[in-house]
């Protein structure tokens, strides 16, 4: 039997980042893990997230929205970007695994409910930033950083900043129900 403190939140939310980075960063080095993968819409939790990280062996990847997202939401602030670059920090921006990908564009012509977005809310069952934080992991899985047999902590959030991190197994897309939540480090209630 193992033992461990998960965190949860009163509310979701950016006030929650400091204390999930630092929990997140207590348990990747408890468990020895080696990588860290960080949502981050305009690079600021990414920079929260490097320099909490600073004097540690964990390599981080921060994983950015696509593109055609970023009217909805917000474009990385280039100046955080190259800050993350010159810190070694990997950045992908690439299309969702889960949503705002191919299944989006279905549903808005032709309606229904994808296959990927049923995932995607069943993933909302516990809260946007599992969601998230699932969706990073096989994103930075895909972009060929992740190895498939190493945990991972991932961390994201609701809207803004950090409030949900997980220990996870990642999986890449086309092999999506290998991946495995390992544990819950720290999630909104």
């Amino acid at each position: 039997m193992i033992e461990r403190k998960s965190i949860y939140f009163e509310k979701a939310g950016p006030k929650n980042t400091h204390q999930t980075l630092q929990v997140s960063k207590s348990r990747a080095q408890l468990l020895k893990i080696r990588k860290i993968v960080v949502a981050t819409n305009t690079g600021d939790t990414a920079v929260k997230c490097a320099t909490m990280l600073t004097d540690t062996d964990i390599e981080l990847i921060a994983v950015t929205l696509a593109a055609g997202r970023w009217e909805d939401h917000c474009p990385p602030d280039p100046e955080k970007l190259d800050e993350l670059q010159q810190r070694g920090v990997r950045i992908i921006t690439a299309t969702q695994a889960l949503m705002g990908n191919i299944g989006m564009a279905i549903k808005r012509r032709l309606g229904g409910l994808s296959d990927t977005e049923l995932i995607s809310h069943t993933l909302y069952c516990f809260s946007q930033g599992v969601k998230v934080a699932v969706e990073i992991a096989v994103m930075a899985a895909d972009a060929g950083l992740l190895a498939m047999d190493e945990e991972v902590v991932a961390i994201a959030g609701t809207n803004r900043g950090a409030d949900t991190a997980l220990v996870l197994t990642p999986a890449y897309s086309n092999d999506f129900f290998s991946l495995k939540i390992r544990e819950i480090i720290a999630m909104p209630r």
